[in-house]
């Protein structure tokens, strides 16, 4: 071959791959995310911007990690404070049509300054906030500063949330999320919504778009499986766009026949890839649907029905840990933290009155553990329904491709008509219909669950009775043919209204204790009152706890009065030390996340699908005397359950006698056993003891019984 034949040869392979290449270009995302976590500089200043910055904090992170410190021992952050987080950014370029910077989250008030100029303020506190960094950037290749300022609480106007509790002593600032820059070109992919209809076995997909010319748009979808990457759905067309604002919102379906559905047993996911040719978004989501069924007050999963079991994370309370340090922003530790909940039987857990980072919620979405994501308002302030319907927008299309977020939570304990109508505003843009909980406030549809609160305790905070009265008034009402296993009548603030809908336990017990096993402020008088507190040795009290516990949770499950039981507190803080809390979780050491091992022992059998409830409450029995023992066995399982269920009168840890029975317990139902039993003749302190093996774990229930010689107050249920 001459070199006349070779360089046209070379000229047309050269062309050639040129045009292949551009051809692949139109599918191939030239979208730059670029990380701003990290170490940052840090200032305080009284609201001027800082000159030098003698600090250096993580991001995302709060701005007691500061080193050296920035603030004294015991600061409450209530000032009028900012913290001036500063870095500096390369880009690739800046002839990109959009160059963003999305904060994710970040307290109190935000403001942002680029290279010198002011980029733009958000006053809200637990929603992104979005900045167009373009208008403000250096030429290529140089450097370019970010400075991003919080304010302290006082920063924010009355009429936007800031998380009040009752509880927090300190509230800490800082950029508690994300920071990152998005560049990439037009048609930009701005947001999508995953909307799975598990029974036509489609994925609708809504996603708004920045675009010059919608006429033009083109777009290429496929959906593939999260982990395995194995394509199960494609297709390339040019959609009809509805134009608004510059958006160009495009609604269309993708197949997903054969879809495996999402669970927290099998928490399957799937991944949607958007592609314009100029811009590539991917979207995690899962197959399921989850509603509240009005008739039988109870939750469907995917249809089927599900009764909930969980916990509830305080994280700003956890913020102000001594021990957090830079724990919620860890690769593994949120990660084990759930893990640990789920060894609990617990696949639901209440985010109470804050939000963690978003990373949270993708290792809920993994793990397959159920979200009930609770907006932090908590009390009457000066928050009217416009406000709160703007940010419920902004939380929602944060959260709304997340499997694991099955209800919106709007508020706390509290009796308002504002959050009802900022509820009314903006539920329908969730277009997966999930239910809406409103505190102690009226609920908006009769679809959406109540909120429950029995903490049948707190009675002996302030009123003690004698204690030979207690377990039979808090226990023995089960039998009372008017009373709701879930009353509300404690929890209520005098408005005494008892709402038709499902009802969620969402916070019970009211017997807490700290970490090392001392009583909370809410707590010393009951454990006083009851157990003679003071005499008590640590060991004694987190056994009372959690027996306790246990009985209470048995209780509240086996009555089937409640779509789900929820214990309070899963992760919160602990202030054993002036100021002393209020609360606390059940950790003795946070940071290896060791449970407190008779709430370990005692509680998590009271959780397992499938459980027991020994139904005596007396506190006193007749010697040598008969006694008819119910026992409620409980099935959260979809199958039936058949086994043998013994009953056993232990003396010191030993066999005195033993009963047994076979029962069949239908799925998702109850059975109630009686076993005749014989009291031991000698008196003394007994224990009746109630189990059963299930996946070759012992689920047992307890009771507690004192014989006594000839005048014990026992009886029997009919």
């Amino acid at each position: 071959m001459n070199k006349k034949s070779m360089n046209m040869k070379y000229s047309f392979l050269w062309i050639t791959g040129i045009v292949v290449f551009f051809g692949a270009c139109r599918h191939v995302s030239p979208r730059q995310v670029v990380s701003l976590n990290g170490e940052w500089q840090i200032a305080k200043t009284g609201g001027a911007l800082p000159d030098v910055f003698p600090a250096t904090v993580p991001v995302p992170g709060v701005v007691d990690l500061a080193t050296p410190a920035l603030d004294s021992v015991g600061t409450v952050y209530r000032d009028s404070s900012w913290y001036w987080h500063r870095r500096t950014f390369d880009v690739s370029g800046t002839d990109f049509d959009v160059i963003r910077l999305k904060i994710y989250k970040a307290k109190y008030h935000t403001r942002v300054y680029v290279n010198g100029q002011f980029a733009g303020e958000n006053y809200y506190c637990f929603t992104p906030s979005y900045y167009d960094l373009k208008p403000f950037l250096a030429p290529a290749g140089q450097p370019n500063e970010i400075l991003i300022g919080v304010g302290s609480k006082a920063q924010v106007p009355d009429s936007i949330p800031t998380g009040g509790d009752y509880e927090k002593i300190k509230y800490l600032p800082g950029i508690y999320d994300n920071v990152e820059i998005t560049l990439s070109r037009k048609p930009y992919i701005h947001l999508v919504q995953c909307v799975p209809d598990i029974k036509n076995e489609k994925l609708r997909v809504v996603a708004e778009i920045e675009t010059d010319t919608p006429e033009n748009l083109q777009l290429t979808c496929t959906v593939s499986e999260s982990a395995s990457k194995r394509k199960v759905s494609a297709q390339s067309f040019s959609p009809a766009a509805k134009i608004e604002n510059g958006y160009a919102t495009v609604d269309f379906e993708m197949d997903m026949k054969g879809a495996t559905l999402w669970t927290p047993e099998t928490p399957f996911l799937y991944e949607l890839t958007v592609n314009t040719g100029a811009d590539e978004k991917q979207v995690r989501f899962g197959m399921r649907s989850f509603r509240f069924d009005t008739e039988r007050k109870i939750a469907l999963l995917n249809e089927e029905p599900y009764y909930l079991r969980g916990t509830n994370v305080c994280i700003f309370r956890f913020f102000e840990d001594p021990d957090r340090g830079t724990l919620p922003w860890e690769r593994q530790w949120p990660v084990t933290l759930h893990e640990r909940f789920k060894d609990m039987h617990w696949h639901i857990a209440r985010y109470c009155i804050g939000f963690p980072p978003e990373r949270w919620y993708d290792v809920c979405d993994s793990l397959g553990f159920m979200i009930q994501d609770e907006y932090p308002i908590w009390g009457i302030y000066n928050y009217k329904a416009p406000q709160i319907a703007e940010e419920y927008r902004r939380w929602m299309r944060e959260r709304w491709n997340h499997p694991s977020v099955v209800i919106w939570d709007a508020q706390n304990e509290t009796v308002t008509p504002e959050t009802g109508l900022a509820i009314r505003e903006v539920r329908e843009l969730d277009l997966s219909h999930r239910p809406w909980e409103n505190g102690w406030s009226e609920p908006v549809a009769e679809t959406d669950p109540v909120e429950s609160h029995p903490y049948l305790f707190i009675r002996y905070r302030s009123d003690p009775e004698p204690e030979e009265g207690y377990r039979k008034e808090l226990f023995g009402q089960a039998r009372r043919a008017d009373n709701d296993a879930s009353d509300r009548s404690e929890t209520t603030k005098g408005t005494g209204v008892v709402f038709p809908n499902p009802s969620v336990i969402d916070e019970y017990g009211w017997i807490w204790l700290n970490r090392d096993g001392t009583s909370t402020t809410l707590t010393d008088r009951i454990y006083e009152v009851l157990w003679n507190g003071s005499r008590l040795t640590t060991q004694e009290r987190r056994h009372i706890y959690a027996r306790h516990l246990a009985m209470l949770t048995e209780y509240w499950r086996a009555h089937r009065k409640a779509a789900g039981v929820l214990h309070f507190c899963g992760l919160g803080y602990s202030r054993p030390l002036n100021p002393r809390g209020q609360t606390s979780d059940h950790w003795t050491d946070i940071r290896n996340l060791t449970c407190e091992q008779e709430f370990y022992r005692y509680v998590k059998p009271s959780f397992s699908p499938v459980s027991l409830m020994v139904d005596i409450w007396e506190k006193e029995y007749a010697a040598a005397a008969p006694l008819t023992v119910p026992v409620h066995v409980v099935n959260d399982l979809p199958t039936p359950f058949e086994r043998e269920v013994t009953v056993t009168v232990l003396k010191d840890e030993q066999t005195v006698s033993t009963y047994r029975q076979p029962v069949h317990v239908k799925a998702l139902e109850t059975e109630i056993l009686t076993f005749d039993v014989t009291l031991p003749a000698a008196p003394g302190d007994y224990l009746i003891k109630a189990a059963v093996t299930v996946d070759n774990q012992e689920i047992f229930s307890l009771r507690d019984a004192k014989v006594v010689m000839g005048n014990g107050k026992q009886r029997s249920y009919e």
